[in-house]
């Protein structure tokens, strides 16, 4: 990462920079409510304070930092500071330190608002801790069933109700919160690129036009546990070996569904022993198509290869997380991108916060160009001058809107 320190504007990410390094995985490993991201939200409190703004966590574990007087109609922006495991250093943070910069400037200027302003960072944006992506955002519009919600688990078996006490929450609280959502009249979030849109035309910036339809799919597969070395080939009623076939036709099922995308990136053998035969594998898929209709026959044609007899065992498909095809508000988006000199439009194969609340109020997103194309790994990356061409965009949008 370039030292930014030295420039004033982006300096927080600087500053967090070595903050939940993950040395085994690469990146960056930020998970709800757990020491790196604890110390991203402490630091995160302090930035605020500094600037004179009023942070509150709400009832579902959002952090809310107030320009003024709480109130309705507000101009909220803001991103995440979790992270998938072995993250980049960009996608979310680059949206809170940005949101961060621009209020500054906007103080530093003399700007006085007329309505109220806050930056907000969204709880469990990446859903790596509990498996529901954006979790944070749709506990607060109610996307998401609270007492679904309170009973997810973690790796550890810890479920989103336990680590929500630990946190100081009451669990019994989470789920929407319409006094919160009242208080939103726009929210705008800066988010760097995932992918090569921004690349192929040649632009530094972009709004958001639209979001994919996507979904979380837990496969599981049943078999036979038993030792490794001592049951013949022939003998096996192997999972590893189901979900293996399992896992090959999801590529073959999204390949022949031209724009469909279909990946298995997590897998969890029961018991998990080198030397033993595994009595079920877990995998979990995510599936995205331009339609809602189109990801959902996707997903159907996957359900079907999956649950053929293989091995001998036995196989289920769960869903676990859905969000229908988002079109942000072309009005809203028009006139922010009239506002920054006519930038282009471009829709989105990313679940985003601004997203999941689209369906509830008026939400934007600006996009900042990503040069490697690559995201959710440590090779994502944004320059310096496309970073601060962000900043200066959210300032000129804050006071357009405001």
């Amino acid at each position: 990462m370039p030292d930014l320190v030295a420039h004033g504007l982006l300096a927080g990410l600087d500053e967090i920079a070595g903050t939940g390094r993950d040395h085994r995985a690469g990146g960056y490993s930020r998970h709800l409510w757990q020491g790196a991201e604890l110390e991203l939200r402490a630091w995160f409190t302090e930035r605020a304070e500094r600037m004179g703004l009023d942070v509150e966590t709400d009832r579902n574990g959002n952090t809310w930092a107030w320009w003024g007087t709480p109130g309705p109609d507000a101009v909220v922006v803001g991103s995440h500071l979790d992270s998938v495991p072995g993250g980049g250093a960009y996608d979310g943070p680059l949206g809170v330190v940005s949101a961060l910069d621009a209020v500054a400037g906007l103080q530093a200027a003399g700007f006085v608002p007329t309505r109220p302003c806050a930056v907000l960072v969204f709880a469990e944006e990446e859903g790596s801790r509990f498996g529901v992506a954006c979790l944070g955002s749709r506990l607060l519009s109610g996307a998401i069933d609270a007492d679904t919600a309170r009973s997810l688990t973690d790796r550890t078996g810890i479920t989103l109700a336990e680590a929500a006490a630990t946190a100081g929450l009451n669990p019994a609280h989470l789920g929407r919160d319409q006094q919160a959502l009242d208080r939103i009249g726009i929210f705008l979030e800066l988010h760097v690129e995932q992918g090569r849109g921004l690349i192929d035309l040649g632009e530094p910036l972009a709004v958001a036009s639209s979001i994919l339809a996507h979904g979380r799919w837990r496969l599981s597969f049943t078999g036979q546990g038993n030792h490794a070395g001592a049951t013949l080939m022939t003998d096996r009623r192997d999972p590893m070996v189901a979900a293996a076939h399992a896992i090959v036709s999801v590529q073959e099922a999204a390949l022949a569904s031209p724009g469909s995308r279909a990946t298995v990136g997590r897998i969890e053998a029961v018991p998990g022993g080198t030397n033993v035969i595994p009595s079920a594998v877990h995998a979990w898929l995510d599936a995205r198509a331009e339609t809602d209709a189109q990801a959902r026959a996707v997903v159907a044609d996957i359900t079907a290869r999956v649950q053929a007899p293989h091995a001998g065992c036995s196989a289920t498909v769960v869903e676990e997380s859905w969000t229908s095809t988002v079109t942000f508000d072309p009005g809203l988006a028009a006139r922010l991108a009239l506002a920054l000199g006519g930038i282009p439009a471009l829709p989105t194969g990313a679940g985003h916060d601004a997203g999941v609340l689209a369906s509830a109020l008026p939400t934007a997103m600006l996009f900042v160009r990503n040069p490697t194309g690559i995201s959710h790994s440590p090779e994502e990356f944004a320059t310096l001058a496309d970073c601060l061409a962000g900043v200066e965009a959210l300032d000129t949008l804050l006071r357009e809107l405001l």
